[in-house]
C-alpha cells in the first residue's frame, strides 16, 4: 500500500510505517499513538472533508490534512 494517512479510505484500516515531520509536530502525533507499527483506522470526515477522525490505539483523535500528509502507511498483514 505504502500511501499517506490522507488517502485512507473511510472505514479501512492499516499500519503506521514512517512519520515524517519535524520538532513538536511530529513529537505530538508520536505522543498521540502514530507510531511506527500502530494499526489506524480512518471512521470518518467533517462535511467539509477536513479533519479526519482515526483510531489508534483504541483512542478516537482528529487530523487535519497536513498533519495525517506526514505519515506513510502500509497495508495490515
Amino acid at each position: 500500500m505504502n500511501d499517506t494517512l490522507i488517502r485512507l479510505p473511510e472505514g479501512a484500516s492499516a499500519v503506521v510505517e514512517a512519520l515524517g515531520g519535524r520538532g513538536e509536530a511530529r513529537r505530538r502525533l508520536l505522543d498521540l499513538g502514530f507510531t511506527p507499527g500502530a494499526r489506524v483506522t480512518c471512521l470518518f470526515s467533517a462535511p467539509s472533508g477536513d479533519p479526519r477522525a482515526y483510531m489508534v490505539r483504541g483512542s478516537v483523535i482528529a487530523l487535519r490534512r497536513e498533519d495525517a500528509a506526514q505519515m506513510t502507511l502500509r497495508a495490515e498483514a
